[in-house]
Order: C-alpha cells, then sequence, then structure tokens
C-alpha cells in the first residue's frame, strides 16, 4: 500500500508542471505565515498554535491531495460529467439557502453550511463547476456562438449560479461569476458587436441598481469610497486597513512587529483583508513579491492553455486564471478603499479554508490539462474554434 502511494507522488511529480506546484506551493507559504501572525493573538495555554492558520494548512494539504488525483484523470473525462457539476452546483446552493448560515455582520445571508467540524462555503466550489460546465458548452457550440439563439442560452447558463449566489447573500462571488463568464465568452470568440452591447447595458443599469435594487448598507459600502466621513462605522474596516497599509513603508516594520496586525485593529485581517497584513508588515516590497507571485501563476496558466491544443482544455485555463485574477483586483481594491468591501479572499494568502481547498481542486484541472498536452500528441488537429488575442489560429 505505502509502495503504491510512493509510486503515484513519483507519478504525479514527475508529470505534473512543477514550475506551477512551486510557484503555488511559496504563495501559500507565504499566505500561512502572514495569517500566523495576523492570529498570533489567539495564542494561549488551551491554544498553541492559531486556528486559522492550522485550518489554512490542513485545506492546502488536502487540496493538494485532491489536486494530484484530478491531475492523473485526464480532463476530458471529467468534462464528460457536466451535467453531475451542474446539478451539483444547483443543489449546493439550493442547500446553502435552505440551512446555510451566515457571518455575525450579516446574519440575513446564507453562505456557509456547518458541518460541524468546519463552515464550509459552497460557492467556493461552484466557481470550480461553472468553468468546467462552461467551458463544455462554449466548446459545444464554438461554431454557433454568435448565434443570438446560442448566446441567450449561454448567458442563461451564467445567470443560474450567478443569481443563485446573489440570493444567498454573497454578492462578491457573483461578481466573480459574471466576470469569469465575460472573460471566458471573450476568449471564445464572442463579436465585439455583444460585448459593446453588454458595456451599454451595464452602464444603463447602474441607476436602476442604486435606486431600485440596492440595500442602503450596500450603497453605504460605495458611498464611503470617496466620502469615508459620511459613515464612518462602515468604513472603519477600510480606514484602519490604509493605516496599518501607511504604517509599513517599503520594507514594512517586520513580521510579528506590526502595531495593527499585532493589535487586532483591522477587522478580519487573516482573511478579506490579508494583504494589509503583508502590506504593514513586508511593506511595498512584499506586495511587490505577494502580487508578483500570484501574476506569476495566473500567466502560467494562461501558458498552460495557449500551449493546449483542445478548445475545452484552453477555456478551463483561461477561467481558472480570470477566478483567481478578478479576486485579486477586488480584493486589493477592498484594502485599498478603491472598491466596496464585497467579502473576497485573496487567492493563496487569505485564511479561508474553503477557498484555499477549492482554489487547489482547480489547480488540479490545470495540473490534468497540463499533463495531457505534454504526454499526448494527438495527430491531424486543427484549433480553429478560439479566436483572442493570445491564442493563434493553426
Amino acid at each position: 500500500m505505502l509502495r503504491k502511494a510512493k509510486d503515484a507522488v513519483v507519478h504525479f511529480i514527475k508529470g505534473t508542471d512543477k514550475l506551477l506546484l512551486i510557484l503555488c506551493l511559496l504563495a501559500s507559504a507565504f499566505g500561512v505565515l502572514c495569517v500566523y501572525s495576523a492570529t498570533r493573538y489567539t495564542i494561549s495555554d488551551k491554544i498553541s498554535f492559531p486556528r486559522d492558520a492550522r485550518t489554512m494548512i490542513v485545506a492546502i494539504c488536502l487540496g493538494l491531495f485532491l489536486a494530484a488525483v484530478i491531475s492523473l484523470i485526464d480532463y476530458d473525462i471529467i468534462c464528460k460529467l457536466w451535467p453531475v457539476f451542474a446539478v451539483g452546483s444547483v443543489a449546493l446552493m439550493i442547500l446553502v439557502m435552505l440551512v446555510g448560515v451566515g457571518p455575525p455582520s450579516r446574519p440575513d445571508s446564507r453562505v456557509w453550511l456547518n458541518l460541524r467540524v468546519f463552515y464550509f462555503q459552497p460557492s467556493e466550489l461552484v466557481k470550480i463547476f461553472f468553468i468546467i460546465t462552461f467551458s463544455t458548452h462554449l466548446d459545444a457550440v464554438k461554431n454557433n456562438i454568435n448565434k443570438l439563439g446560442t448566446l441567450a442560452l449561454l448567458i442563461l447558463h451564467a445567470l443560474v449560479p450567478t443569481l443563485l449566489v446573489m440570493k444567498s447573500g454573497d454578492d462578491g462571488s457573483a461578481v466573480v461569476f459574471m466576470g469569469i463568464a465575460a472573460i471566458m465568452l471573450f476568449v471564445a470568440g464572442i463579436s465585439w458587436k455583444y460585448i459593446l452591447a453588454a458595456l451599454a447595458l451595464v452602464i444603463t443599469a447602474v441607476p436602476l441598481l442604486w435606486f431600485k435594487f440596492m440595500s442602503e448598507f450596500q450603497k453605504q459600502r460605495f458611498i464611503v469610497i470617496v466620502n469615508p466621513e459620511a459613515y464612518p462605522d462602515t468604513a472603519y474596516q477600510q480606514n484602519m486597513g490604509l493605516s496599518a497599509i501607511g504604517q509599513g513603508g517599503f520594507l514594512g516594520t517586520g513580521l510579528f512587529k506590526g502595531a495593527y496586525t499585532q493589535s487586532h485593529s483591522v477587522p478580519e485581517s487573516s482573511n478579506d483583508f490579508i494583504f494589509t497584513v503583508v502590506a504593514e508588515e513586508f511593506g511595498t516590497l512584499g506586495c511587490i513579491i505577494t502580487l508578483g507571485l500570484i501574476l506569476a501563476i495566473i500567466f502560467r496558466i494562461i501558458h498552460n492553455g495557449k500551449k493546449s491544443i483542445f478548445n475545452t482544455s484552453t477555456l478551463m485555463c483561461y477561467g481558472i486564471a480570470s477566478m483567481i485574477a478578478i479576486q485579486v483586483i477586488i480584493n486589493v481594491a477592498m484594502c485599498l478603499r478603491l472598491g466596496p468591501v464585497v467579502g473576497i479572499t485573496l487567492p493563496f494568502f487569505s485564511s479561508g479554508g474553503s477557498s484555499s481547498l477549492c482554489l487547489y481542486i482547480g489547480l488540479g484541472l490545470i495540473f490534468s490539462v497540463y499533463r495531457t498536452t505534454y504526454n499526448q500528441k494527438p495527430t491531424n488537429f486543427r484549433l480553429t474554434s478560439i479566436r483572442s488575442p493570445y491564442v493563434s489560429q493553426l
């Protein structure tokens, strides 16, 4: 049994994208260090190691194991199971709306499932399921993607998980879903006239959303971006975050020496506002390293997508890359008070166990694409259905 396990590990390491794996492990290690620093205040006679950091390590280890297993499965087989993932996504979101719980600050929301041992956020897994099903859908209609009927079904496909997630109270994840769908549609070759029409529709819908659908609290989150004095309680988290970032300077105050971090002055500093911990204790240089690591991961995933000769795998790579990129942009904007607080984690760095676990599950798909691309060489194949600035016509 042990020898078989050892052989499986060796097989995984030999056939996987080692550069991507190393980059991900480096980012996760840095993330765990930052989470540990942000939660050291919880250490006591009864607690020798912060719970958030411990949960993150367990989630990463479990995610790595699942990524290894997934990488050994041909991604084409995974894509053929798209009906299972589609039904599973809807079932998970309905379940969380029925029996889910929300954070103390949002008791009206339903974003977590209480599994007794830990809290699980289904929307994180649904993101991966959506990328699989949407990639398969786009590939199936590749020759008719710019027909209105086809496009209408694709939009409906994207709207189902988006609206379900929004209904549960997770507005941030809903934005991520829309961003993933938009980028994947662009990569698949949607016409510019539809892109411009969509932009015009979004701009036109902003006043309607503001006056008819947004709650007072949601409006406050936008108002404090330009006028934090108007709602000091709403702006408190971002104000403290900016103070912590300013304290760091270029080189930072040093590990475990950040006044704001160590006093737990920034709410959710180990989770959504982990970027403020990086900025305070490691400075601007630490922020550059953090964003550089994540950017390298994104480019490496896109590189794998460009190298693949199959439509579905290319789209899947762009889907995972866009998921990471969108979350980074939203999270950093939150911490810098350039965007509203919407509860989006910083990939590889935030303490959320669900996000770390599901992120590595998504990376397992990329490892599967890499293994298929470099270990199998199909012949007489022409890539004709992907039109984007990144993928050339063969």
